[in-house]
């Protein structure tokens, strides 16, 4: 009959076409080069020699292999041989690790794969003097906070209560001030020249000041950070925390993100980074929710040592527990000319000026 012809026939030919299929699916796994060592998303200490090594299938030709962590070359070989990443000067937390294989004919393989850079050094427990107090406002939801020729610069939270002002030292008296739209949340704030640059918290947007007035004259939007925390400025780049472990490089001019670092102790990655402040090539900043104040290496993100001001907090001060708990550690000022240090909370009725005692 013809069915059981044609049968006949397209049963040989349909194993055929399963051969050609699984000699197909062979000669692509045969000839795919991938990372053997290290192995996706494993974690080194920072300092630590990581061998890299790539499964290169036989009988593969090879001119070139260009090594690339960050997009940064650091390895080009002729060989199949391994090489060696020097971890000492990279930035804390996840780094892209890629391989550009050049064989013959012009043909060319890239690779990718991350790795996570931890330190497992501890920070050094930093001890403090009490050298001077000071009245604070208790209105004052304290986001931002920075010492600017004698005076306090301070922006404060809460939608429809958010200010930024400028405060006396001795009194702590607003000597000006002027209120945030009341759609917008305050966050940190800094002084870049004449201006003022006010975040706010998910609003997305950052706000500009005019610093002889305190008139808003700009603002601008934030791109891949999800949140505006803490701000400060290191003299070249605003450095902004969004309340996670990464801290952003911003342009001072521009208010674009050029990058970020994050943020690690020997525990691992540290979170709610709050309010900022640049003291003396390192960043020092408040943990939100809790006493400490992490001293945080900028190029790397690694924290090197941290303050407990626990024995600054006010005792029996807030009417409840809510109260205790959003009212919390929150603001650092420092003023490199006299090296002076302050720090207060969100509606304490004090700041602190400080002085950290050598290690």
């Amino acid at each position: 009959m013809h069915f059981g012809h044609t049968y006949k026939i397209w049963v040989p030919f349909f194993l055929w076409l399963c051969f050609l299929q699984l000699a197909c699916n062979q000669s692509v796994v045969n000839s795919y080069i991938t990372f053997k060592k290290p192995y996706q998303g494993e974690s080194f200490s920072s300092g630590q020699r990581i061998k890299i090594e790539l499964d290169i299938p036989a009988k593969t030709e090879v001119n070139s292999i260009t090594y690339l962590i960050d997009g940064n070359e650091f390895a080009k070989k002729s060989t199949h041989d391994s090489v060696w990443l020097n971890t000492g000067s990279l930035p804390l937390g996840y780094r892209m690790l890629t391989a550009i294989i050049e064989r013959p004919a012009n043909k060319k393989d890239t690779i990718t794969s991350n790795i996570v850079i931890k330190t497992d050094k501890k920070p050094a427990k930093l001890k403090y003097t009490l050298v001077n107090t000071f009245p604070h406002d208790t209105s004052s939801y304290t986001q931002g906070l920075s010492y600017v020729n004698g005076n306090l610069l301070e922006s404060t939270g809460r939608k429809g209560q958010s200010e930024l002002k400028w405060v006396d030292l001795r009194s702590g008296k607003a000597l000006e001030s002027t209120k945030l739209k009341p759609e917008y949340f305050g966050e940190g704030s800094v002084k870049v020249g004449h201006k003022i640059i006010v975040l706010t918290w998910q609003e997305n947007v950052g706000l500009i000041y005019d610093a002889a007035t305190l008139k808003e004259i700009g603002s601008f939007p934030y791109q891949n950070s999800r949140e505006g925390w803490g701000l400060t400025y290191d003299g070249k780049q605003l450095l902004r925390s969004d309340g996670s472990n990464r801290i952003w490089q911003m342009n001072a001019e521009t208010y674009k993100e050029e990058g970020y670092i994050e943020v690690y102790d020997h525990t691992g990655p540290v979170q709610s980074l709050n309010e900022l402040e640049y003291v003396e090539g390192k960043i020092y900043a408040n943990v939100y929710t809790t006493n400490r104040i992490v001293v945080i290496n900028p190029k790397t993100g690694a924290v090197e040592a941290e303050i407990d001001l626990s024995a600054l907090v006010p005792k029996k001060y807030f009417k409840d527990s809510f109260e205790e708990g959003n009212n919390v550690l929150n603001g650092i000022a420092y003023d490199p000319t006299s090296k002076r240090l302050w720090v207060t909370g969100k509606k304490w009725p004090k700041l602190f000026e400080i002085k950290l005692q050598p290690n």
